[in-house]
């Protein structure tokens, strides 16, 4: 005979007490076997030696995931895309000639 399955719902409580809110116009990935490490933070565009154009990644957040958490946070921003673009149209990705920071002087 099978079992009964677990009927009991379990009640979330979000605790936003200790959370700190920042934008981020970049992010750059790394992984190990076990995790995915993303750096999230801003590009911002200056003049280095010689006034040669120079871009600076400024890391403002580090957030390690194992490789589950990796996926359902993936295929969560894959929905909530899907959701925005069918109510808004698809979302154009900026070219490098297409404003925002840049490496080189028009």
């Amino acid at each position: 005979m099978a079992e009964k399955a677990d009927s009991r719902q379990i009640q979330l409580r979000i605790d936003e007490t200790k959370m700190q809110s920042t934008y981020s116009n970049t992010i750059r990935t790394s992984t190990t076997q076990d995790e995915v490490v993303m750096d999230f933070g801003m590009n911002l565009p200056m003049q280095g030696p010689d006034n040669q154009p120079v871009l600076l990644f400024q890391v403002g957040s580090r957030v390690i995931m194992n490789w589950a958490g990796a996926k359902r946070l993936a295929i969560s921003l894959g929905q909530v895309i899907r959701q925005y673009e069918e109510r808004n149209g698809e979302i154009a990705l900026s070219r490098p000639d297409a404003g925002g920071p840049r490496l080189a002087q028009d």
